[in-house]
This record gives structure tokens, sequence and C-alpha cells, in this order.
């Protein structure tokens, strides 16, 4: 319940399953009547710590990602360890730590290997090409990350695979390839529309105000993309992603404003015109 309800985006209720799961573990007061795929305690734990990302707790998350991997190495549990791997890799790349999610990527991808855990496997490859683009590499990491989503669609999975499309989203817009960006992250919206799939939704929004404003769209687009990813991420209670929206709108809003005011000074005072980034990602 914990895992299903996170990835739906009802993060509150996914955070009083997880704890549920972790006191009953730490009580020893219950045990599983089946032989379970992993130790579920490890799944509680990630799901914990990624819902205390969303709830501004970010050295508590690190934490409770710190004990899923302990606790699977404990158990021998390899199935639960690569599991941990990929969710201490998502924190890593919710909070932007590229070489951090290169490292994890590495070593999920070699356990996955000796174990024959394809699905991992892909995983870790998806990790790997998110790490890269993110750290100047773009062309190169788009390779390792649509090698990866067509690895994963050949298992037959597809829960998270709308995440997966906004990581190849990133990595086409900082290729400079933001038109094939834009149509990327519309395939991950109906993705997660027909799987409703909420817990990266507004980060799908606010990628598709980035690139909308990146490609001169009109500002009623980019406004109310903007104010999409706010409102979501503020009615799943997710403090990160709404700080993280917020202040790119802020940034559309400073740009438009310094636009509109080097429009009105006569051009015989202005200077040679300055180099404005794109958004960071």
């Amino acid at each position: 319940m914990a895992l299903t309800l996170y990835f739906m985006g009802e993060f509150e209720s996914a955070r009083r399953y997880a704890r549920r799961g972790v006191r009953l573990w730490r009580s020893r007061s219950a045990t599983s009547p089946v032989e379970e795929v992993d130790v579920p305690v490890v799944t509680c734990l990630c799901v914990e710590g990624l819902i205390k990302w969303h709830f501004g707790k970010g050295v508590a998350c690190r934490a409770d990602m710190a004990e899923a991997i302990s606790v699977a190495k404990e158990q021998n549990d390899r199935h639960g360890f690569v599991m941990a791997l990929f969710f201490a890799g998502a924190l890593g790349h919710f909070e932007r730590r590229s070489a951090e999610v290169e490292r994890l990527a590495t070593e999920l991808m070699e356990l996955a290997t000796r174990q024959h855990f394809a699905f991992w496997l892909a995983i870790g490859t998806e990790f790997r090409g998110w790490a890269r683009s993110a750290s100047g590499e773009a062309v190169e990491g788009l390779t390792w990350i649509e090698d990866g989503i067509r690895a994963i669609r050949a298992t037959g999975g597809m829960r998270s695979v709308a995440y997966w499309l906004a990581l190849k989203a990133e990595a086409l817009h900082l290729a400079a390839r933001t038109p094939e960006a834009l149509e990327t992250i519309q395939q991950a919206e109906a993705l997660a529309e027909s799987l409703d799939e909420g817990w990266w939704r507004a980060e799908l929004q606010r990628l598709r105000g980035v690139f909308l404003a990146s490609l001169g769209a009109e500002e009623a687009q980019v406004e109310a993309a903007f104010r999409e990813a706010i409102a979501m991420a503020q009615q799943q209670k997710s403090i990160s992603l709404e700080k993280r929206a917020e202040a790119t709108y802020a940034e559309y809003r400073r740009k438009k404003s310094e636009r509109i005011r080097r429009a009105r000074i006569p051009a015989t005072y202005l200077l040679p015109p300055l180099e404005i980034p794109s958004f960071v990602l």
C-alpha cells in the first residue's frame, strides 16, 4: 500500500502505511504469511525516505535510504538491495547530485548484471544516462537513457516509464533539442494519466513550462504550466516540488520583466545584449 499510494501521488497516505510497516518490523510482532520478493521493510524505508524529501526533510530522507540499503545487505536480500539502490538513485536525481547518481547507477548495474535482473539493469542504465547528461555530456547521456527506456519496455514493465521519459526530456533540452523535449513531456503526461501515476506530475508540468518558455511560446501557455505545477505540488503537500516550481516561475517572470524593460529603452542607450542562459533544470 505504501508503494502503490506513493506512485499514485498520495504522499500523506503512503507515509502512514510506510511508517506502520517500519513499526511492525521493528517490533518483530508480525511476519508475512507468504515469501516476499524482497524484505518489505526495505520498501517501507525507501518510500518514507522519498516522502520526507517531498516534505522538505533532506537529512532525514537520506538516513532512511542508508538504513534501507543496510537492512537489505544484512538480510542478504539481493532484490531488495537493487530496489533500494533504485530509490537512492531517484533521491539523488531529485536533489540533482549527478556524481552520487553515477556511483549508485554503477553499483546497481554491476549487481543487476551478476543476478540477471534485466529490469534493474535497465534502471541503472537510465540513471547513468541522466548523470552523464547533467554533468555536461548531453549526447552520451541521452543515448544511455534511450537504451534504458527500450530495455524497460522490453521487459514489459510500464510503471514509472513517465518518470524515465522526464529524464529523457531533460537530456533532450540540454542537447539543444527542446522541441523534442516538449513532445517527450507530452508523452510522459499522457502515460502518467493513463496509469494513474501522480508522483512526478508536478515536475512534468514544471518541465513543460521550462520548454515552452525556451521555445518562446505564448505567455499564457507558459504561465499556465508553471501555475499547474505549483498547484499540483501544493495539493500533494510536496514542499520540495512546490519550491522548485515557484523558483523556476519566478526566474521566468524576472527574465520577462527584463525583456520588457529593455524594450522600453531607446536603442541608442542599449548595451550589447546579454546572453541569458536557459533555465536550470
